[in-house]
């Protein structure tokens, strides 16, 4: 029932959308739904390799659910942190597609750990990729609709944590929050453009690779995540790929500088999603970390 597609076919027709990490996991699924829905689709991340692979594997899944799906799948190296090579997907895009109607901010990183533990480096990192990686690809997408009199919609990609803040995970958490202001600061400022710009808050969607990172080995079935949500269970990627189709697509016209929670309810039975680590003690942290990094260089 969960892995159903909620939109009628072709409901994105004609659209060309960008997402950043869309190579793998959520990113992927979201991209991919998009994809089917007949919308051109642009993802990105740092490994092209890997973006090669996944534009050819969408491309003939697309493909064979439906023959008369023509849409394309366009695989651009950047790293978001660096507003040079967004500028370099947007023109690839431009070229390629003609145009570009939305923006997804999906690119993101995370350490978990206690804050006193982290380098100046690691806290910039973050604060690096999802805030300003997130305004580099706003900024430029948006000067260009609005240089184009053009309608677009950006949709970011937050956390619950983001309005409730969260411990262990302070770097995301102050980034995540700074996506968040910047979504309805922009909602306000450019809505009289005809570009929206609206953010979902995912709870629980676990995806093998960022979860393996974030609580390697035997701290992923420890701090298992179904009993922190009401309705005891974690999300599906499809649940998530049919709310961005949703706020991607016409249909939600009217919506704007609005912040959807997909959770379960999980942030009303315990605001801060990492609080509960508090229980591990130093020792577990000092394998954590070893357990992260092994898991980071794999």
């Amino acid at each position: 029932m969960y892995n159903q597609p909620m939109l009628r076919d072709h409901a994105l027709q004609g659209k060309t959308i960008i997402v950043t990490g869309g190579g793998t996991g959520l990113g992927r699924a979201m991209s991919t739904y998009f994809l089917k829905l007949g919308a051109n689709v642009v993802i990105t991340s740092r490994k092209i390799n890997v973006l090669t692979q996944t534009a050819q594997e969408m491309e003939s899944e697309a493909l064979s659910a439906d023959k008369n799906n023509h849409a394309k799948v366009l695989a651009v190296q950047c790293d978001v942190r660096k507003p040079e090579e967004v500028d370099e997907v947007l023109k690839q895009t431009l070229e390629t597609f003609g145009q570009v109607n939305g923006l997804l901010n999906n690119a993101a990183g995370n350490f978990i750990s206690p804050t006193e533990r982290l380098s100046a480096n690691a806290f910039s990192t973050i604060i690096d990729i999802v805030l300003k990686g997130s305004a580099n690809c706003t900024m430029a997408v948006g000067k260009h609709w609005i240089k184009e009199k053009q309608a677009g919609t950006v949709l970011n990609i937050i956390t619950t944590y983001a309005f409730t803040g969260s411990g262990y995970v302070v770097p995301s958490a102050c980034a995540k929050g700074g996506v968040l202001a910047m979504t309805r600061s922009l909602a306000a400022e450019w809505g009289k453009y005809g570009i929206r710009n609206n953010a979902i808050a995912p709870g629980p969607f676990p995806t093998k690779g960022a979860w393996d990172r974030l609580l390697p080995g035997e701290m992923a079935k420890k701090f298992d995540f179904k009993n922190r949500v009401p309705l005891k269970r974690v999300g599906e990627h499809q649940e998530l790929a049919n709310l961005a189709a949703f706020l991607m697509s016409d249909f939600s016209s009217y919506i704007n500088g609005e912040v959807i929670t997909i959770d379960g309810g999980e942030w009303l039975q315990g605001a801060g999603q990492f609080n509960g680590l508090e229980a591990i003690s130093p020792e577990m942290w000092d394998m954590l970390e070893m357990m992260t990094r092994s898991a980071k260089g794999s």
